[in-house]
């Protein structure tokens, strides 16, 4: 499988992608109708699998692995990561990265696909439902993506990104029945949805600054609490490649312990880190925002 097998249409940016619009709005319908089928059970089956598409999958895989190669895992462990990631429908692993690299290129820029300079609803879902920016070209996608457009892993993935969902939709139905389909896959799912949204809006909009980056990025506790450490936003947008967002020791970063348990087991190296007390004696180089003085972060 190429990268040409990817192409898809592209929508203009006041253009509906209705497929991805009618799935979004079938997954809201299921996560209201789960409030109908509760157990406890099926609570915490959707917890658990909150963890594993949210934090094993989106956090560790796709934004700190794959967009910014902040540490490196064997093969195995990637595709497993990967796989776990395309669990919170957030797409397959080469257009969401895709989408990132655009975004730390042209931050609350003309270019950003998320910015909520374009209106705070653009960002937060608005740019999902509209427009081209979950569907570049291949063009865009061989200039972001060289890396993982080479691996046919993650070009079969990217394809059929669904397939994991759906298989694991079966298995819940097998083993708990539709509160666990209601609960562990649409409620789940969209609570997943929105966390992660909150970081491309609330992020971007309100919080503390620790580091004067040349966008609107903020540290936000209550975003880093819901997306497992990726609150701690204006600290990634001044060191991108950094695998730990969280810079002090309350800074909660549940996806930096998970890297961090990669590691004790073996199975992560080359990590990337930033300590902020180097920062502060000027021992680590700050191209992307100075820090700022104490009283302000």
């Amino acid at each position: 499988m190429q990268l040409e097998d990817l192409e898809k249409p592209q929508a203009a940016k006041d253009e509906i992608n209705w497929v991805t619009a009618a799935f979004m709005g079938l997954f809201h319908l299921g996560a209201v109708a789960a409030l109908f089928f509760f157990t406890w059970k099926a609570l915490f089956v959707a917890m658990f699998l909150w963890w594993v598409s949210g934090s094993l999958g989106i956090g560790m895989s796709y934004h700190r692995l794959l967009t910014h190669r902040g540490y490196k895992t064997p093969k195995w462990v990637e595709y497993f990561l990967t796989v776990c990631a395309t669990l919170a429908l957030e797409g397959g692993p080469i257009f969401w990265v895709a989408t990132h690299r655009i975004h730390h290129q042209y931050s609350d820029q003309d270019g950003d696909p998320h910015s909520p300079i374009d209106g705070k609803w653009w960002a937060h879902m608005g740019w999902i439902i509209m427009g081209k920016s979950m569907h570049h070209d291949t063009t865009t996608l061989a200039r972001y993506v060289p890396d993982l457009a080479k691996d046919k892993f993650h070009v079969w993935i990217t394809k059929y990104h669904y397939v994991p969902m759906i298989v694991l939709g079966v298995i819940l139905l097998a083993i708990g029945g539709p509160p666990f389909v209601m609960w562990g896959i649409f409620m789940r799912t969209v609570v997943g949805l929105h966390a992660t949204w909150l970081v491309n809006s609330a992020t971007h909009s309100w919080g503390t600054r620790r580091f004067a980056t040349r966008d609107l990025s903020t540290n936000s506790w209550w975003v880093a609490l819901l997306t497992f450490g990726e609150g701690w936003h204006n600290n990634h947008h001044a060191h991108p490649t950094a695998a730990q967002h969280g810079f002090r020791w309350f800074e909660i970063d549940m996806n930096w312990y998970g890297i961090w348990a990669l590691k004790q087991l073996g199975l992560a190296w080359d990590i990337k880190r930033v300590k902020l007390a180097e920062v502060e004696r000027g021992l680590v180089p700050t191209p992307n925002g100075r820090l700022l003085p104490r009283v302000d972060r």
